[in-house]
């Protein structure tokens, strides 16, 4: 027993030494580190020390003026969640970003299992170009093509019209009941090539003996996409989808803010918006502060029970 125990006592210090060799060893890893490290601190974790003006009161201008900030306490976020229009702010953005989050995805599966049948590599290499390129173009660019195809006199509303599936044309851009969907189809379009390389490079990891057994088994193509392609891709598809339900409340901002207006505003309103709003149109950094620190704090919860959720299924986490 004694002999046992000598030997855990100095066992720790060599496995000190050990990491500390390893330090050694890869010095110029670490020092390729630190500038990204630096950033990350710089502006990820400092800009934090402004969650403080959350719990202060920016209510009374004179003393905003004067450089007056007395503690508020919960009070800006009791004002908050006393709020209809912030309640509306949480349904819009979880409501669009379960709508990219559903539709994204499938689309660029299922792109990225076609692709991957394909046998000619310069019709696939063209595909892929062209569907990846749209991730590039600014939304400015994006939303003013999308206000031109889904006007009242539109593309897409001359080709309902000629093919009787309506009489007059649908007004897309001012009913709120399209903002939503509106939204998907233009993040899923401009997003759906980008998010496809990452499944395709997960695809070109798995064993192709893998699919020449399945073929020898009498498996058509669809069978092995079905018990081959996509058990192969499973671990890549988990990573994701933890990775983007911490994104959750990130509905996005430009879309909504660009191609938003009056008319559907009940609708296109986000979390982000409503930030912008009450921090700097009205001056109201107490309340902008709280609501952003209640979409930091709710995607932390979201990305934490994801991952859990995960690892209890014994599929691979991302913590």
């Amino acid at each position: 027993m004694v002999g046992i125990a000598r030997d855990s006592r100095q066992q720790a210090p060599s496995r000190g030494k050990g990491f500390l060799r390893t330090l050694c060893s890869q010095w110029q890893m670490m020092l390729m580190s630190v500038p990204m490290l630096l950033y990350v601190l710089l502006f990820n974790y400092a800009p934090m020390w402004g969650w403080a003006n959350a719990f202060l009161d920016y209510t009374n201008k004179r003393n905003v003026a004067k450089g007056i900030t007395p503690w508020y306490g919960l009070e800006n976020f009791k004002w908050l969640f006393s709020r209809a229009d912030f309640i509306q702010s949480i349904r819009n953005t979880l409501a669009m970003s379960v709508i990219n989050l559903v539709f994204g995805t499938i689309s660029s599966i299922l792109l990225a299992v076609l692709l991957n049948e394909v046998r000619r590599r310069n019709f696939k290499r063209t595909v892929q170009t062209v569907t990846y390129l749209p991730h590039f173009l600014s939304m400015v660019i994006v939303v003013s093509m999308a206000q031109n195809i889904f006007a009242s006199t539109g593309p897409i509303n001359q080709m309902l019209i000629s093919m009787g599936a309506v009489r007059e044309p649908v007004f897309f851009l001012g009913e709120g009941k399209y903002f939503w969907w509106l939204v998907g189809v233009i993040n899923v379009w401009k997003e759906v090539g980008w998010n496809t390389i990452i499944y395709i490079s997960a695809m070109t990891a798995i064993d192709p003996s893998l699919y020449e057994a399945a073929a020898i088994d009498g498996a058509g193509r669809f069978q092995r996409i079905l018990h081959v392609t996509l058990p192969g891709i499973k671990s890549t598809f988990v990573i994701l989808l933890i990775m983007n339900i911490g994104h959750l409340m990130e509905a996005g901002f430009e879309i909504q803010y660009l191609l938003g207006s009056s008319l559907v505003r009940d609708f296109s309103t986000t979390i982000d918006i409503f930030v912008l709003e009450y921090g700097t149109e009205k001056l109201n950094i107490g309340v902008a502060t709280a609501a952003g620190m209640f979409k930091s704090v709710v995607a932390i919860i979201l990305l934490v029970g994801a991952n859990f959720v995960a690892k209890r299924l014994g599929e691979d986490t991302l913590i």
